[in-house]
Order: structure tokens, then C-alpha cells, then sequence
């Protein structure tokens, strides 16, 4: 079953090294959120992290991306469906390009699908907190909650200051947190 797959990728997360790929700015930028003084900060290294995982030199790759996010945040999924299919078979190992579709399957209720896109993120960026938080909401409203954790917490190992998962965790610890 690709969720246990996907959640045994997500376990493996201490072992497995991001795609040469990517840019090396990116480890840079992991160390500092490690050691940065509050939620400010974390704030600032984690928006600097997602403006490198959002950028592709790729001509119209980024343009592309950028409007199937507006797409999906407009309601307007079967345009962003169409961008991301004609992206991601120009850019196959775009993590971020992944996980918008990730994103656009969950929003449409399409766990197993929105599931294999999060396997194909973080196979290519293991440290995508972004992917292991949809991982984590998509196990809980499954009702799965010792998993829903694991994805969480993983989550939590690479970004530390991550907002509002540690509330998440307790309300689901405490038998409260699943959805329907």
C-alpha cells in the first residue's frame, strides 16, 4: 500500500539525502532553521525555503507553477490539474511541482492520488515539511492517528518552529484531533 510506502520514506527521513538536484542553499538554509532564536526568524528561513523549492530555471517552469497554485487557490482545479500534468512531464523532478499536485488532489478528495504525489516530493526533497504536514492531515482524517503523528513529528525533526503542528499532535495525543 503506498501509504505505508510513503510512510516508510518518511521514517527513513535521518538516512535519506535530498536529490543532487537541488540547490545547495538549501542545506544552508536547514542548518539555520535549526538554530534560529524564536518564530520570527523561522518565519524568515522558512519563506526563504519555499522561494528556492517554487523556483525552477526551466523556461516558463516557474511561470507555470505559479499559475496552477493561483488556479487552485481561484477554485479552478481542472486548469490547475492540466497545468501540473504538462509541467511535471516537462520537470519530472520538481519536488515542488509534486507537491502542488499533492496539494490539488487533497482539495479534490483524492487521498491515494494526493498520497503517491507527496511519495514522489520527498523522494526527490526528503526534508519537504510542507509533504510530510499533507501526509499527516490526510492519515488523521483517516482516522489514523499513531501515523498522522509519525508524519507529523517527522515534519517537526526538520522544521522545529513549524506553526501549529505541535498543537495538532497534542489535540490528536489527546483523542480529539480527527476529522470527517
Amino acid at each position: 500500500m503506498l501509504y505505508a510506502e510513503t510512510l516508510k520514506l518518511v521514517s527513513r527521513l535521518p538516512q535519506r539525502q535530498p536529490a543532487a538536484t537541488l540547490p545547495s542553499r538549501l542545506d544552508e538554509l536547514f542548518d539555520k532553521l535549526h538554530t534560529c532564536r524564536g518564530p520570527a526568524e523561522a518565519t524568515r528561513i522558512e519563506d526563504a525555503i519555499w522561494d528556492v523549492w517554487m523556483y525552477d530555471d526551466h523556461e516558463g517552469a516557474e511561470l507555470a507553477l505559479e499559475r496552477a497554485t493561483a488556479d487552485i487557490a481561484a477554485r479552478r482545479y481542472d486548469i490547475a490539474e492540466t497545468r501540473l500534468a504538462i509541467l511535471l512531464r516537462r520537470r519530472p523532478d520538481w519536488a515542488e511541482a509534486w507537491n502542488k499536485r499533492a496539494t490539488l488532489c487533497y482539495v479534490l478528495e483524492r487521498d491515494d492520488e494526493s498520497v503517491a504525489a507527496i511519495h514522489r516530493t520527498l523522494e526527490i526533497e526528503p526534508r519537504h515539511f510542507g509533504a510530510m504536514c499533507g501526509l499527516g492531515e490526510i492519515l488523521r482524517s483517516h482516522g489514523n492517528i499513531e501515523a498522522a503523528c509519525l508524519a507529523f513529528s517527522m515534519a517537526l525533526r526538520v522544521h522545529p518552529l513549524l506553526g501549529g503542528i505541535r498543537e495538532i499532535m497534542q489535540e490528536l495525543l489527546q483523542g480529539n484531533g480527527t476529522r470527517h
